[in-house]
């Protein structure tokens, strides 16, 4: 029993120090364009996908209007809303020439709505450069200038950011920093910047700059008009064609209340999980990563506290040591909710339940449902 708990504490130690390492190293790199860089180089046209998005959109386009330094538009495509965001976005529009209504088209057969209505924005767009922001996400003044200018400074086609996530209900304090968890503590950054490989692809559809000439050359959205995730998509296919991609740090330049109840969190992680880590192959990996680096140092602790190990206990409190001094750091970085660090095996743990659930699911052949949508997933 002590030679098997000494084993697992090895391992886990080994894990955590891992996920501990790359963390350290990216939030070394993971920094936010600076404060002063001008006015913007290129007009920018930013494009909010909206449906049923009545208690939000007004306040998302007060934000984005209030835009400095910058020359922009502001697009809304009404995704057959029933709730009067097409009569909101309407009356704003009639007092700032800078806003447009567009009224997208009944969804085609084989096409994800955000995706459909991302197409039809872009095709509605007139400027050079294309911010796709969700309706939930309130930008900062300077928002546009600052991911404008990171554009410019690192000859990039496409950046984008996390916004600043606000959590508030238990559930979202568990769950939703996970994201940035998996992001910072798996994906090199410093790599992922050397190489174009599309493996190292990622980014955020809440907040995504890209190059008009880049995002038609890599065919748009309607090239994963399929998919779910165009955070992951966009991305990786600017980089098929040549355009480099990159992920700043959006903390001080939106933010963002992604779900305030479990059942959305539920559904908003489960319908693109399976383009992501809830896949045959990849997520027992992300199994072994996440629940031998995080949950099972607190239980070989448990076992060897229990049974007098102390080389096997000693080798776990290391582990534990070293995960929580990333998550602190992580937390103190992007303003995460302290709980989130104090619950943080549980939320990983929650993490990996969804993931495995969304597998299950999709190899049963069940379908995702999003907004008042079904899709297929898997």
């Amino acid at each position: 029993m002590d030679a098997l708990l000494y084993i697992l504490a090895v391992l886990s130690l080994g894990l955590a120090a891992l996920y501990t390492g790359v963390t350290l190293v990216n939030l070394l790199v993971f920094r936010a364009p600076p404060a002063k860089v001008g006015s913007a180089r290129h007009p920018v046209s930013i494009l909010i996908p909206a449906r049923d998005e009545v208690s939000n959109i007004e306040a998302a386009l007060t934000a984005a209007l209030a835009q400095k330094d910058a020359q922009i538009e502001v697009v809304v495509c009404d995704d057959g809303s029933t709730d009067g965001t097409d009569s909101v976005v309407s009356r704003i529009a009639a007092n700032d020439p800078r806003v447009r209504l567009i009224r997208g088209v009944e969804l085609p057969p084989g096409w994800n709505g955000k995706q459909h209505a991302c197409h039809q924005l872009a095709l509605a767009a007139r400027h050079p450069r294309l911010l796709f922001v969700d309706a939930d996400v309130r930008l900062q003044p300077d928002a546009v200038v600052r991911m404008s200018g990171y554009l410019d400074a690192h000859n990039l086609s496409l950046v984008s950011g996390f916004p600043h996530q606000i959590t508030r209900t238990l559930p979202e304090i568990i769950a939703i920093p996970q994201i940035l968890v998996l992001l910072l503590g798996y994906l090199p950054f410093p790599m992922a910047r050397m190489s174009n490989a599309l493996g190292f692809a990622a980014g955020c559809g809440q907040l995504m700059l890209v190059e008009r000439t880049a995002y038609e050359e890599s065919g748009g959205h309607e090239a994963f008009r399929n998919r779910m995730h165009d955070g992951l998509n966009l991305p990786r296919n600017v980089r098929k064609t040549g355009g480099r991609t990159d992920i700043l740090d959006a903390t001080p330049l939106a933010k963002v209340r992604m779900y305030d109840n479990w059942a959305d969190i539920w559904q908003g992680f489960t319908k693109n999980a399976t383009e992501g880590m809830a896949t045959p192959s990849a997520l027992p990996v992300w199994t072994v990563l996440l629940g031998g680096g995080h949950i099972l140092p607190f239980l070989v602790l448990a076992l060897a506290w229990l049974s007098g190990a102390s080389a096997a206990a000693q080798f776990a409190l290391l582990a534990i040591m070293f995960v929580f001094a990333a998550r602190i750091l992580l937390a103190w970085k992007v303003r995460q909710h302290p709980v989130s660090v104090l619950l943080h095996p549980v939320g990983v743990g929650v993490t990996l339940w969804i993931q495995w659930s969304a597998l299950r699911s999709a190899r049963k052949g069940q379908r995702a449902v999003w907004r008042g949508r079904t899709y297929d997933v898997g």
